[in-house]
C-alpha cells in the first residue's frame, strides 16, 4: 500500500509533483522527460535544499492521484495550498520544459499544460513567452 498524501508539501515538492504529472500525463513516461526532471532538481537554485529521496514518494503520490477519478483536482488542490504564488510561473516553466524535453508535445501533455495555466492563473502573454522559451531550449537539429 502506498503512503497517504501528506497534508502539506514543500514548494519544491509541488514543483517536482507537477513535473512528474506532466511526464505521466500521456501514460508513457519517456527517458528524456525523466532526465529533464533529474537535471532540474540537480541544477536549479530552487531545489538547492530539496531531498532527492522525496522524488520516489512524490512519484507515488502523483500515480495514486492519477488513478482516482478526481485525482487531478486533488493534485491541483495540493499545489494551490502549498506553492507560493510567486512560484506559479516557475512551476509552469518547469512543466513546459518536461513536456518539451522529448521534442514532441502530445495531446495529453497539451491538455495538462492548459489546465496548469488555468489552475495557476498564468497570464496568457506570460504563458506564451514561457512556452516559446521551452520550445527554443528543446529544438532538435
Amino acid at each position: 500500500m502506498s503512503e497517504p498524501v501528506p497534508n502539506a508539501l514543500t514548494p519544491q515538492d509541488c514543483l517536482v509533483a507537477l513535473m512528474i504529472a506532466v511526464s505521466v500525463s500521456d501514460a508513457d513516461v519517456r527517458t528524456m522527460e525523466l532526465v529533464k526532471i533529474e537535471n532540474n532538481v540537480n541544477t536549479l537554485p530552487i531545489f538547492a535544499t530539496f531531498d532527492l529521496d522525496r522524488v520516489k514518494t512524490l512519484s507515488q503520490i502523483v500515480f495514486d492521484l492519477f488513478s482516482e477519478e478526481d485525482g487531478l483536482d486533488a493534485l491541483f488542490g495540493l499545489i494551490r495550498d502549498n506553492l507560493p504564488e510567486r512560484l506559479f510561473e516557475t512551476a509552469y516553466a518547469l512543466a513546459c520544459d518536461v513536456a518539451a524535453a522529448d521534442g514532441t508535445l502530445r495531446e495529453a501533455e497539451l491538455r495538462l499544460l492548459e489546465e496548469i495555466r488555468y489552475e495557476l492563473d498564468i497570464d496568457r502573454l506570460h504563458a506564451a513567452a514561457i512556452e516559446r522559451g521551452a520550445r527554443a531550449r528543446h529544438i532538435r537539429p
